[in-house]
C-alpha cells in the first residue's frame, strides 16, 4: 500500500526550498514503504505544514559522493553536512520536485489526533488536502 510522509525541517531549509534553491533534503535513513506525497512540516517556531511535492526518488551513495553531486542545490554548507552525517556509510537525497506551497499553512494537530513532529519522518494514511 503507498502512503504519504510528514518530513520535520527547520524553518531555514524550508525558507530555501520554498525559493526553489533547495533541490534536495537529505536523511540519515529512507522510507521502507511505498511513498507518494511528502508533506513538508516547518519545525519550531511555525510547527505547521507549509508545503508537499510528489516524491520521485532519491539518491544514496556515501556522504562524500552525495556531497560532490548535489551541493549545489543542498541548502547547507559543506561542515553542516558532514556534521550531520557523521560517520554514516551511506547519505540519502530526497529529490524535491514540483514542490506546491499551501496558501495557509495546515496545523497538523487538527488533523491528525496524536501528532508529534517526527524527528526524520511519519508515515501518514491518506492526502491532507
Amino acid at each position: 500500500m503507498v502512503k504519504n510522509v510528514i518530513v520535520s525541517i527547520k524553518p531555514k531549509y524550508v525558507k530555501e526550498i520554498l525559493m526553489g534553491a533547495k533541490k534536495f533534503e537529505y536523511r540519515k535513513q529512507i522510507f521502507k514503504q511505498k511513498v507518494n506525497n511528502i508533506y513538508i512540516y516547518e519545525s519550531f517556531p511555525t510547527k505547521k505544514i507549509v508545503a508537499y511535492f510528489k516524491y520521485v526518488g532519491s539518491l544514496i551513495d556515501t556522504p562524500e559522493n552525495i556531497w560532490n553531486i548535489t551541493k549545489d542545490f543542498g541548502g547547507i554548507d559543506k561542515e553542516s553536512f558532514f556534521k550531520y552525517f557523521g560517520n554514516k556509510e551511506y547519505a540519502y537525497a530526497i529529490k524535491i520536485h514540483n514542490i506546491k506551497i499551501f496558501q495557509e499553512s495546515i496545523d497538523p494537530k487538527e488533523l491528525i489526533d496524536d501528532f508529534i513532529a517526527p524527528q526524520s519522518y511519519r508515515y501518514i494514511e491518506g492526502e491532507i488536502i
